[in-house]
């Protein structure tokens, strides 16, 4: 078993705008590897300028969790079957809408990753596939969520 541990800090600013629920909800998130990133409500969910449209949003780190760990096993994966990965980038799209629950819940990712390879280490399109969905299986993130996680391919 692992732990992972992440430091999450908000300090209030003024009494009066927090009683009219009119308070900055720019926070830090630290890891335990020093790194420190600012972080806040997204402007879709709390309006500006209670915001931080510049912060990272939980909702865009979910996404984003769940893009880097699929990719990582995809590298992973890859590496394995011996295809030479150069490049990687996935545009992720999150979808944010009223759940079977009634409930305001990440109800759809959607991953698109776009995978250049090395001259003649390119796998076929079904091996492609394949890499993907076994990424997708093997993903630590994917496999604790409810959200149902879509890779789609161009």
């Amino acid at each position: 078993m692992s732990k992972y541990n992440a430091q999450i800090e908000w300090s209030l600013t003024n009494q009066d705008d927090f009683i009219r629920n009119q308070y900055s909800r720019g926070h830090t998130w630290q890891f335990d590897g020093g790194v420190s990133v600012p972080a806040s409500s997204s402007p879709h969910v709390v309006p500006l300028p209670y915001s931080i449209e510049q912060a990272v949003d939980p909702e865009e780190a979910f996404v984003a969790s769940l893009a880097s760990c699929h990719m990582l096993w995809f590298l992973s994966l890859a590496a394995k079957a011996g295809y030479v990965v150069t490049h990687y980038v996935d545009r992720a799209e999150g979808t944010m809408a009223i759940n079977e629950e009634k409930k305001l819940a990440m109800t759809d990712v959607v991953l698109k990753p776009m995978v250049n390879f090395a001259a003649g280490s390119a796998p076929t399109r079904t091996e492609l596939e394949t890499l993907h969905h076994e990424a997708h299986e093997q993903c630590f993130i994917a496999n604790s969520v409810k959200t149902k996680v879509n890779i789609q391919l161009d």
